[in-house]
């Protein structure tokens, strides 16, 4: 049997969000940061640095490596809480807010899925549910780790691999979600150059255009 290519857990946030900045990241290994990138790496500072404490009765991990060989993914947990029993609980950090459109919500749950699936074959314990903490305000949000959320997670970890295997860039989002998303990508330049230069000079019109 070849081996299964592996699939960095963050790719299926990525792919969620956009399949094409998906491609730019994982396939041209192509990487911007912007404030929100910068926001984001800030949160991490310290989920980032692998250690072991105690915390209320349960034993807290951050960095925790993570891999699920039938599913071919690999990559880390920022923090996962044990509780005494040793049942693992996946908490994911993320630097906006909790108040998130559900469409958006839904990636962030997708990689939080990911790695309680992850657990799930590491510990050979069952993840019902985790939680996402959003930096920005201060709150977690419990995702249940669903069947629907296990399947989303197989077909986003098929559909990467695909691409991979292609090795072809997937094409813009259309314009019902790109109005969303392609503003806040660190990456909006190299995926469409010239597009933040017009943005800004739309901006620039409407606001000196004549009453």
């Amino acid at each position: 049997m070849e081996p299964v290519e592996t699939i960095p857990l963050s790719a299926l946030q990525h792919w969620c969000y956009c399949p094409r900045q998906c491609g730019l990241i994982h396939l041209e290994q192509a990487f911007d940061d912007n404030v929100h990138t910068l926001r984001g790496q800030a949160v991490h500072a310290k989920v980032d640095k692998p250690g072991v404490e105690t915390a209320k009765g349960m034993r807290v991990e951050r960095a925790l490596p993570l891999w699920h060989d039938g599913l071919g993914l690999v990559g880390k947990a920022d923090v996962v809480e044990f509780s005494v029993g040793g049942a693992p609980y996946p908490v994911e950090y993320k630097h906006g807010s909790r108040h998130k459109a559900a469409d958006i919500a839904a990636c962030d749950d997708i990689q939080l899925a990911a790695q309680a699936l992850c657990l799930e074959f590491v510990t050979g314990k069952r993840v019902p549910e985790g939680a996402i903490y959003y930096a920005a305000s201060k709150r977690r949000r419990v995702v249940p780790i669903t069947a629907q959320l296990r399947s989303d997670v197989a077909n986003a970890t098929q559909a990467v691999r695909q691409m991979l295997a292609i090795g072809k860039l997937p094409p813009v989002l259309p314009p019902d979600q790109a109005a969303r998303r392609c503003k806040a990508c660190s990456l909006l330049e190299r995926c469409q150059p010239g597009a933040a230069q017009l943005d800004l000079a739309a901006a620039r019109n409407a606001l000196f255009a004549p009453d």
